[in-house]
């Protein structure tokens, strides 16, 4: 790993090449497998997007926008297809880390032009820019529905007004350099101040500071984990700070990859860390504050990074131009319901984790009708048909695949069967046979359709009158001229079949009798 700490950068984003910076992985479809450890996680696609791309946010919709600080524009990711969708959307000059508030309206940071652009998210068309001074850095929502935006030149924290885009009150004063915020649940946010190496803790409900937090080192930006921790990453350390939001005290360190920039916790419960120094990005275990696996290999100079309800995690690349996409193993959980026909059909659904994009094999043949649900945690699935017996259960997505091995059971169906048999036309004085065979009807009860090539047993009383085989219409026959006497005595006959065992299904024993009728 590269161990080079980055000094001071008085620019926001030090866009110029970082003091022996690591030469960037190749992108996916590229990737140099020789020099990849065991277990460690690729990304699985780049997607080509404007000039210097810093923040990312995900639209009502599910859609992403990439701020792209080097071409002064937001662009539109298709998060079904990871594709760029539409034209893209004109901003002021650098913009840098934006979001998305509860009324659908996006707040993009312009750096130099010292504004910020508002989006309407169902359009993608500019609303209004609201001048904003002192080098507007990132955004972010507040409990109220209004949005924070650090401003990096001012040392201040600036509230905007989401109804009337307006902003509101004095600027709150926060260390130097302020870039990422971040709001726990308890409402307090926090402040990441770069170039004061320090935290400010601010009161959203009367926006106020509550206090500083020392002991960083180059803070740039903080995220929120499921236990109400806030995670700050820090440029110049190579490691995150875990405060403790009850306290305001930090409480571990972790360490992580070179100049980690951006951080964000994904629905997982994992923080991610995009280590700008090293090229990738490290994965954060929130419950026990320990890193996960090998750091991932992404495009040059990751910057930032968004997770997706499914799991996925989006990564600018500043110096790459590009989105890298990480999806990681599926996992199975569970299989209902896990047996079913020989013959397939039976609507499966698949429990897990990471399974957007799937397809199925049960048996090693291809389920059909597979759909993922939006976090990728549930599919379902028609099973194809199959030998009877245990069958390996397959997922495989664009990151990987996973067995569940014997977890589908096929089993020969037991189908019930008819059996008609049609009376015997005779005149009865004197004896005469009007039709000269015994006829009995074999059905399927499942399928409705007839039973070929089966035996079917023909009786009188205790006299056996004969054995035929169904036909393709499932008839037999048998005939009776030479045995009406017994069938007389006995005032008709009976047909039973004794059930068997086909390729498809286990066939139930039915029987049936008939009278003697004189027509």
């Amino acid at each position: 790993m590269n161990t080079h700490v980055q000094a001071p950068c008085p620019e926001l984003l030090c866009t110029a090449l970082l003091p022996g910076q690591a030469q960037p992985a190749a992108e996916a479809g590229a990737v140099n497998r020789t020099a990849v450890p065991v277990r460690t996680f690729l990304a699985v696609t780049s997607i080509p997007v404007g000039s210097n791309p810093v923040g990312l946010a995900f639209l009502p919709n599910g859609d992403l926008y990439v701020a792209n600080s080097g071409s002064n524009n937001v662009f539109t990711i298709d998060t079904a297809t990871d594709t760029v969708i539409g034209a893209p959307i004109p901003t002021g000059t650098t913009p840098a880390w934006l979001t998305v508030a509860p009324n659908g309206n996006a707040y993009v940071p312009n750096n130099i032009s010292n504004n910020v652009t508002v989006i309407d998210t169902a359009t993608s068309t500019v609303l209004t820019t609201i001048p904003l001074s002192g080098g507007p850095a990132a955004a972010t929502v507040i409990p109220s529905g209004n949005v924070y935006v650090s401003r990096f030149g001012a040392n201040s924290v600036q509230e905007i007004n989401t109804t009337t885009n307006t902003t509101v009150g004095a600027a709150i004063p926060t260390g130097s350099g302020p870039v990422g915020i971040a709001v726990a649940p308890n409402g307090k946010a926090y402040v990441a101040n770069r170039n004061g190496n320090s935290v400010t803790v601010i009161n959203t409900a009367t926006a106020t500071v509550i206090t500083t937090i020392l002991g960083f080192t180059q803070p740039n930006f903080v995220a929120i984990g499921p236990n109400g921790n806030a995670y700050v990453a820090n440029i110049g350390s190579n490691n995150v700070s875990v405060i403790d939001t009850t306290t305001d005290t930090i409480i571990t360190s972790i360490p992580v990859g070179t100049n980690p920039w951006g951080i964000t916790v994904g629905p997982d419960g994992n923080a991610y860390t995009a280590n700008r120094g090293s090229n990738n990005v490290s994965v954060i275990d929130t419950t026990t504050n320990t890193t996960i696996g090998a750091p991932i290999a992404v495009g040059s100079q990751p910057i930032a990074l968004v997770v997706a309800p499914n799991n996925k995690v989006y990564v600018t690349n500043i110096a790459g131009a590009s989105v890298s996409v990480i999806q990681f193993d599926p996992t199975i959980s569970s299989i209902t319901p896990n047996s079913g026909p020989i013959t397939g059909g039976t609507v499966v659904t698949i429990t897990g984790t990471n399974l957007t994009g799937a397809s199925v094999d049960i048996g090693g043949n291809p389920a059909t009708g597979v759909t993922v649900n939006s976090t990728g945690t549930q599919l379902t699935a028609t099973t194809p048909p199959g030998a009877a017996g245990p069958a390996d259960v397959t997922v495989t997505t664009p990151g990987g695949s996973t067995t569940l091995v014997g977890g589908f059971t096929y089993f020969v169906p037991v189908h019930a069967t008819s059996l008609t048999a049609t009376p015997a036309l005779t005149k009865l004085f004197p004896p005469h046979v009007y039709f000269p065979f015994l006829t009995a009807t074999l059905t399927d009860q499942v399928t409705g359709l007839p039973v070929p090539n089966q035996p079917i047993l023909f009786k009188a009383g205790s006299n056996v009158l004969g054995i035929a085989n169904t036909d393709a219409q499932g008839v037999a026959r048998v005939n009776e001229t030479l045995t009406l006497t017994l069938i007389l005595l006995n005032g008709g006959y009976e047909v039973s079949f004794a059930g068997a065992v086909t390729p498809t299904a286990i066939l139930s024993p039915s029987s049936d009798s008939a009278p003697v009728i004189e027509p």
